[in-house]
């Protein structure tokens, strides 16, 4: 018995030792918590019960020149469902009503969509989509069907909202509007105005501090933000939709014509060096065309006869020789170290001047010309092409710009037909916008201007921002040189390789171009052809220049030269602006007088002074006509109100006494 007590004895005291130990550890863990890690689990238990929620900024508009809309940000909702949270019995009640609802604004079948939502109730699935990219309008329709109209909780509704970006006018333009999305680096696809102002766009995020309440529910701590949002500006663009439009579907006609594989289309403003239209195309597997690149700015290619032109300044330029200079054509063939140049006219153009070379784009012509004249000083002539900056990015704020090339006599890869193949623009690679602001550079008086597609940005009426015009050369050639340059541009369309584009009604210079240039193919590249026009217009006066390329037309009928796919496209584009756009004309002479008209009109006054010496009833005639129907009588009139005479303070039949006043009410 002694024995057993003494057992129990120790067991006891071997729990209270056991207990005390506990109570010695837990006493040191709160002292732990509430001292040592106290700091720490204190923000742990508010990260968990208290948090930070950001409030998004309004994102700016992105508007065109002419203030239309291009870019803006609208909500978009989604509609999910909870399958769990209604009752059997509201379910049931309400279910062949809500499928009824969303099968007419959803254009679905009513008995589908309810087997759907059956399907989900039995599958117990709390977050069925019931619909997405929703307007306001649609949403708030759907929130108010049966057993929805009932809440989140006893109809089991679930409201996901998101600011998306819509371009109102569609895909015109799409690839230089851009898109709010961050690109991989290297990738120019969509960098446009979007991703390029971000930074004046975006605005600046808000926080509000929100505490965890009961089923989950977040509710603000304070009446006010931790962090007021800050809405994004505005930003003006140089586009002019009109412009636009007519760009864009002058551009599409023809490669839907040719079957071409993409194109671009850019008119500039001759002055400014504002982007007006900048069209870029491509064509999709089902053969229809869309926004995909912007060739004009992103795709460096050989440029082929537009080309031309840096042979034409340079030789008048350095006075080497002058547009009369004779060359002969040698058959239309001519060769460099084994190499042929050739000529696309059969038989060449016999003996004929350097302006008449460039009018006709004869290679042997050009080709001669430079090489008689720098082949013992190929730097002199590529100098000059780095002068006008053809060898460098235009450095436009845009992502994603091609990179010129340009040989230099240093370059380990310069041989002997280096210099003659440059001359009809093969062997160097430009974008189409940079040859446009050279050519845009003769039709502004000899001053090259920077391309620009942004103009301002704007907090409501305020400027933030102005971006003026930036001149990138003051002069890229002589007076002389550059009257010379404008009389044989304007001769390649009136009596050139762009004949077939000349009007009587209106005036164009410029240049035609074809090009074979390597196209990316899977396993390589292969050749195909690059159909180019780059001028200006009017030719006397320029106000807007443009660059046309299409690449890879369908060559079945032979027909791949620039005057015959890229040249009606400029032709439609500066014709459709010319027509359209109103007259400026000033009348003259507007103010001379005409005797046959002044005796009509006093015979009519002498006539109305004889008959009319009573105040006449002007009751019922329109304000406007009433006052100068009785100021002409010699009355002052007052008139109160808008609209038709209501009352006249002088009565119908009284004498009219010269200068009193008399006062009209109008409705």
């Amino acid at each position: 018995m002694a024995v057993d007590d003494k057992y129990i004895s120790y067991r006891t005291y071997l729990v209270a030792f056991f207990i005390f130990m506990m109570a010695i550890a837990i006493a040191v863990k709160l002292t732990n918590i509430q001292w040592v890690d106290g700091d720490h689990y204190r923000e742990l238990a508010k990260e968990r019960t208290v948090r930070n929620f950001v409030i998004p900024a309004n994102k700016g508009n992105i508007y065109s020149a002419d203030g239309s809309l291009l870019a803006t940000s609208i909500p978009s909702y989604a509609i999910r469902f909870d399958a769990v949270a209604p009752k059997t019995e509201t379910f049931e009640k309400n279910v062949k009503l809500l499928s009824d609802s969303l099968g007419l604004i959803l254009k679905k079948s009513s008995s589908k969509i309810e087997n759907e939502l059956r399907k989900a109730r039995v599958n117990k699935s709390r977050y069925y989509l019931v619909a997405q990219n929703l307007s306001y309008t649609e949403y708030a329709k759907i929130k108010g069907f049966p057993l929805f109209k009932l809440g989140p909780y006893k109809g089991g509704i679930i409201i996901e909202q998101k600011t998306v970006r819509k371009h109102p006018i569609g895909q015109i333009a799409e690839r230089s509007i851009g898109y709010e999305r961050k690109m991989p680096e290297g990738y120019s696809d969509g960098k446009g105005i979007e991703w390029a102002y971000r930074e004046y766009l975006n605005g600046k995020d808000g926080k509000i501090l929100k505490q965890k309440i009961a089923k989950g529910q977040w509710k603000p701590i304070r009446d006010v933000n931790e962090v007021e949002p800050q809405d994004g500006y505005d930003v003006i663009s140089t586009i002019d939709v009109y412009i636009q439009d007519i760009a864009h579907h002058a551009l599409l006609k023809q490669l839907e014509e040719y079957e071409a594989d993409h194109g671009c289309a850019v008119v500039m403003e001759t002055k400014t060096g504002q982007i007006k239209a900048i069209s870029n195309l491509g064509r999709a597997e089902d053969g229809s065309y869309y926004e995909t690149t912007n060739y004009a700015y992103a795709e460096s290619h050989e440029p082929g006869s537009t080309f031309k032109l840096v042979d034409l300044m340079a030789i008048l330029e350095d006075k080497v020789a002058d547009t009369s200079t004779v060359y002969d054509s040698h058959g239309g063939i001519i060769t460099y170290s084994g190499r042929k140049v050739r000529d696309s006219h059969d038989g060449g153009y016999g003996k004929i001047s350097l302006a008449r070379g460039f009018e006709v784009s004869s290679n042997t012509v050009m080709v001669q010309a430079v090489y008689d004249n720098y082949k013992n000083n190929p730097t002199k002539f590529v100098n000059h092409i780095d002068s006008w900056g053809l060898n460098k990015k235009l450095g436009l704020t845009f992502k994603g710009e091609g990179k010129p090339f340009i040989p230099h006599p240093t370059d380990k890869n310069w041989s002997n037909i280096s210099l003659p193949w440059m001359a009809f623009g093969y062997g160097v690679s430009v974008t189409p916008l940079q040859t446009l602001t050279f050519y845009n550079a003769v039709a502004n008086n000899g001053v090259m201007v920077k391309p620009q597609l942004v103009s301002e940005i704007k907090e409501w009426n305020n400027t933030i921002k102005k971006f003026n015009t930036e001149v990138m050369n003051p002069r890229v050639c002589s007076p002389e040189t550059l009257k010379k340059i404008k009389a044989v541009l304007a001769n390649v369309v009136k009596k050139g390789t762009g004949a077939k584009l000349y009007s009587k009604d209106f005036s164009m210079a410029g240049k035609t171009g074809t090009a074979q240039v390597n196209y990316a193919v899977k396993g390589g590249t292969e050749k195909h052809y690059a159909s180019s026009f780059v001028g200006y217009f009017p030719a006397d006066k320029p106000k807007y220049s443009c660059i046309v390329v299409v690449h890879k037309p369908n060559t079945k009928n032979n027909n791949y030269y620039g005057a015959d796919v890229a040249g009606p496209v400029f032709k439609r584009i500066a014709q459709k602006i010319f027509t359209d756009t109103p007259s400026t004309n000033v009348i003259k002479k507007l103010d001379d007088p005409n005797p046959q008209q002044d005796k009509s009109y006093n015979s009519y006054y002498v006539k109305m002074e004889n008959k009319q010496n009573a105040v006449p009833n002007v009751k019922g005639m329109a304000g406007m006509d009433a006052v100068a129907l009785l100021e002409n009588l010699g009355l002052k009139v007052k008139a109160v109100g808008v609209g038709k005479v209501k009352k006249q303070s002088i009565q119908a039949g009284q004498n009219i006494v010269k200068n009193s006043t008399i006062l009209l009410e109008l409705s």
